[in-house]
Parts: structure tokens; sequence; C-alpha cells
């Protein structure tokens, strides 16, 4: 018997559907969305499920977890198979209605995000959306003391890694072209960045 290659994230079970609400409200009823670092798959499953109307387009570095998205999504008409896209390194040209990601910008170098923001100022058409899911730091703010220890954990593992100043990448997003972003608080302590591309 072959082994399934799904691989199951409990967060992804958590926080998709509180996500999905997000995507409802801001993504267009048709167009091509990709998805940076999809991870498992789960998330991208879920949505294609919710708006069918996309066609939704799955990337991972990682040939174990591509395995996993392609076993989850393989019924799904509108999923894409995945492919391998290193955020930072350089990317294929798309032409792109909006690009989402989820719980990468902490756990990567900062490279992978200033390489996020540039591929998708790229690709995007006039304006797409760019959504960028996760734990974030905010100046005059106070961090959860959840998140205080996540970071830390984050550095002691990696210490290119850890939360992420939503200035700081506000600041890069609009070097890329993109307009401030909505900031909208997510359960968990974490925190939805939506950007426009100006049209």
């Amino acid at each position: 018997m072959t082994p399934d290659p799904r691989i199951s994230a409990p967060s992804a079970l958590r926080n998709r559907g509180p996500i999905l609400e997000v995507l409802q409200r801001v993504l267009p009823a048709t167009g091509l969305v990709l998805e940076v670092a999809s991870g498992t798959g789960e998330h991208v499953t879920y949505f294609a499920e919710h708006l069918s109307g996309l066609t939704f387009q799955p990337t991972e570095p990682d040939a174990e977890r591509r395995a996993s998205i392609d076993a989850w999504t393989h019924e799904l008409l509108n999923v894409r198979p995945s492919i391998p896209l290193d955020a930072a390194g350089p990317w294929p040209d798309m032409q792109l209605d909006a690009v989402i990601c989820i719980n990468m910008i902490h756990i990567s170098p900062w490279d992978a995000t200033l390489g996020l923001l540039a591929g998708a100022s790229k690709n995007l058409r006039p304006g797409g959306v760019l959504m960028l899911y996760g734990p974030y730091l905010q100046r005059g703010v106070t961090t959860a003391e959840g998140n205080i220890a996540f970071d830390a954990d984050l550095r002691a593992r990696n210490p290119l890694w850890g939360l992420r100043e939503v200035e700081t990448v506000a600041e890069k997003a609009a070097e890329n072209g993109f307009v401030a972003p909505e900031i909208v608080t997510m359960p968990a302590n974490n925190l939805t960045l939506l950007f426009s591309k100006p049209a």
C-alpha cells in the first residue's frame, strides 16, 4: 500500500476559517491567485473549495511538502499542480490577481520577505492584492507574552528568523509600489496585512 503523502498541520486547521473570511472580502470573484510557501497544502485546499471562481497556484520549495499539496488538491479543478519557488530567488513571469503568504515571514530569512514583496509587485496586475498573515510586532503596541516567547524561540533556533515589525514590512512594500496596508486583527495574536497595487 502506497503511503499517504498528505501532511497535516494543526495550526492550518485552526486559522483557515478566519483567513478565508478576509479573503472572501478582498479577493476578486475570478482570477489567478499565487500562494507562496503553501506548506502542507491544507490552506489552499480549503480556500479553493470555498472560492471556486478563482484559480490557485500553490508553491513550495520543499519536495515532500509539494507532494502533500498535490495529494490534498488533486481532485480540485481550480488548483494547479504545485511548483517550486524560493521567495528570495527569481520568480517566473506570471500575471496574478492576488498573492497570499501565510506564516512564512517569521520563519524565513529577511531576504525571503524582500523577495516576496519584489516578486509580488512585479507579477501582480494593477489593483492586485498581496495578503500576508502571521504574528508581527508593531511599534507602540504591547506585544503579547506568547509572541515575545515565540520570537525568542525562533531566534534561538535560527538567528535569521523572528517576528518582523509591521512598519518595516510596510516600508519595504512601499518601496515596491504598494500602498499602506490595511491591518486586520486575527485570532491568537496574529495579523493579516493587506497590500494593494495601485490600479
